[in-house]
């Protein structure tokens, strides 16, 4: 039988039971034969081994409309496994194992591939929480020892790669300003025009990364990373925009993954370059138990402010947070953070600490997230003009959406609401 004959016979067979296929060549009969999933199976199989990918994607394909779940994740398995590790296709791997879990989310293999096709697009940390979800799920001892060992190759999975967001960006503050229409001095109130109070607008929020890993020995690599965000409006005035680099070490030790890195970044308000910043950063996170991971995060920056000497200054900043998973669909989270702005006037040296809890849910082929949090920050003496010094209170929440039934290729749409 041709090849094209069985393309025709795979392209169709989607029923359990066995399915009479006719075959044709050159508009005569030329055999007819029943395939059954298993047989379709099997030659699918035989054309992966052979290398003819594009028929063994179109077998895969066809049995993964069968109306049976098991049969159906089956093929999507071996055809993301051929598409990650035969085709370097990661992403479309990605979306062939969601799907699955999205049907069975307690299928552990399946996380713990999908955690290894994360780590090859570079999203280490997404591979963490894959990892940690298939240990809540309940692991043989043996696979357990396999996770342990692969997530202390998480870092070192892919040498280089590039990510790239876009999104709608809603903000009722574009401008960073009161909404107040008085601004309170020690000389009297002024009214504020409408140009100098908070704004609203919707634009475009995107965000670019690039990176490259090159090992200096079996426990260190050398990381170099280019990072790019930015939000635009129609009003150009409040575009913002920042871009930055960083060089340092990553460092493994048993479990503990450390990465100590040099970073400089610029950032443009309106077109108009608004501070410039360097500094060192570090941070460690450490594995409590198999759901569990602790989180340290360190930075001692410099900003130099374009527009005002008095608002140079030095910036140190700490955290300590947790991640745990608490079954395969559901996780939570936390830190606590403190900084330290010891800026050149004492009018804008401040010191704040933060809250921050999360948590996610997966219902079938919706991923939700939830967050909150508060801000404290206390300016250290009182600016000339104002009658007292500055004190903030901020409470943040935020609901989130991955819809994975509305993807449009490899892209699932996400929205957010805060």
């Amino acid at each position: 039988m041709s090849s094209n004959v069985v393309r025709l016979a795979a392209a169709v067979l989607v029923a359990v039971a066995p399915f009479p296929v006719l075959a044709q060549s050159n508009g005569q009969p030329v055999a007819t034969r029943e395939l059954t999933p298993a047989q379709l199976f099997a030659f699918a199989d035989a054309a992966r081994d052979a290398g003819n990918y594009e028929l063994a994607e179109t077998a895969y394909r066809a049995l993964a409309t069968n109306p049976d779940v098991a049969l159906r994740n089956e093929a999507r398995f071996r055809l993301a496994m051929m598409l990650a590790y035969s085709q370097s296709r990661p992403r479309d791997a990605e979306v062939l194992l969601r799907q699955i879990l999205d049907e069975q989310p307690e299928t552990a293999r399946v996380r713990l591939e999908l955690g290894r096709v994360l780590a090859d697009l570079g999203e280490v940390r997404a591979a963490e929480r894959e990892l940690r979800a298939a240990q809540a799920a309940g692991l043989p001892p043996e696979v357990e020892r396999l996770v342990r060992f692969f997530t202390g190759r998480l870092n070192q999975a892919k040498p280089f790669g590039v990510n790239f967001q876009l999104a709608f960006a809603p903000d009722t503050n574009i401008n960073r300003a009161t909404q107040s229409d008085t601004l309170e001095t020690i000389i009297g109130d002024f009214d504020l025009s409408e140009d100098a109070r908070a704004q609203s607008g919707i634009g475009l929020s995107s965000r670019l990364r690039a990176f490259a890993r090159i090992p200096t020995d079996e426990h260190a690599t050398l990381a170099l990373g280019f990072n790019g965000s930015g939000r635009f409006y129609r009003e150009s005035a409040f575009n913002d925009i920042i871009v930055g680099g960083q060089i340092g070490s990553e460092i493994r030790s048993g479990t503990d993954y450390i990465e100590v890195s040099g970073v400089a970044n610029w950032r443009w308000f309106g077109g108009i370059l608004y501070t410039k910043s360097y500094g060192v950063t570090g941070r460690m996170r450490h594995p409590l138990n198999p759901r569990t991971q602790l989180n340290l995060d360190a930075a001692l920056i410099y900003s130099d402010d374009q527009l005002n000497d008095l608002r140079d200054a030095e910036v140190a900043t700490a955290s300590v947070g947790l991640d745990r998973s608490l079954d395969a669909r559901t996780g939570i989270g936390g830190s606590v953070s403190a900084s330290r702005n010891f800026a050149n006037d004492e009018g804008y040296a401040t010191a704040s600490g933060d809250i921050d809890f999360y948590a996610y849910r997966e219902f079938g082929s919706t991923t939700a997230l939830v967050r909150a949090g508060y801000s404290h920050l206390e300016a250290d003496r009182r600016l000339f003009l104002y009658p007292e010094r500055r004190k903030d209170d901020r409470f943040t929440t935020s609901i989130a959406g991955t819809f994975r039934s509305f993807r449009v290729g490899t892209f699932a749409p996400q929205v957010q609401l805060s």
